[in-house]
């Protein structure tokens, strides 16, 4: 089977991977610094494609409702805040790599619920597939691009925080 183009089940996939990579950075038997670089790069990557790519097309829709997409667009703010924060302890093994982890977890978690009972079942039920595949496309792309980039360094999330 084919993977799937439709942007919902992307960011859905997405979701999961980083909820797995959670795991991993809260695991002392894991490589925990990997592990948060994969993270930082994947949510970097996923929220500026989710901004660019899909939030503006889903302005356009009658029942998508526009605060919860600024909504979306703050609580991304507040998750590259959190991330940055925990790119910033020097000890993968400190009790302040835990206490900042768990404020990332939080704030991501928070977020993607939200999303995916506001932002995502309003897609679904009001984007037709074709349009969910053009832009799980257009968000593959970007998101692509982002990662290339190794976008999830935190000189580069300092940059997005102050635009």
């Amino acid at each position: 089977m084919p993977p799937t183009q439709d942007v919902v089940e992307l960011i859905l996939q997405d979701h999961r991977t980083m909820e797995d990579l959670f795991r991993k950075m809260r695991s002392v038997e894991a490589d925990r610094a990997a592990a948060l670089g994969e993270f930082a790069d994947l949510l970097i990557a996923h929220a500026l494609a989710e901004e660019a790519k899909v939030y503006p097309a889903l302005h356009r829709f009658k029942n998508i409702d526009d605060e919860e997409i600024e909504h979306g667009e703050e609580e991304h703010e507040e998750g590259n805040r959190a991330l940055l924060g925990l790119l910033e302890v020097a000890d993968v093994g400190s009790d302040e790599w835990d206490e900042k982890l768990e404020k990332l977890v939080e704030a991501i978690t928070h977020h993607t619920d939200e999303e995916e009972r506001t932002i995502l079942n309003g897609a679904r039920e009001n984007v037709a597939m074709e349009r969910r595949e053009e832009l799980g496309s257009a968000f593959l792309e970007e998101r692509e691009k982002q990662l290339s980039a190794r976008c999830g360094n935190a000189d580069n999330i300092r940059r997005i925080l102050e635009d």
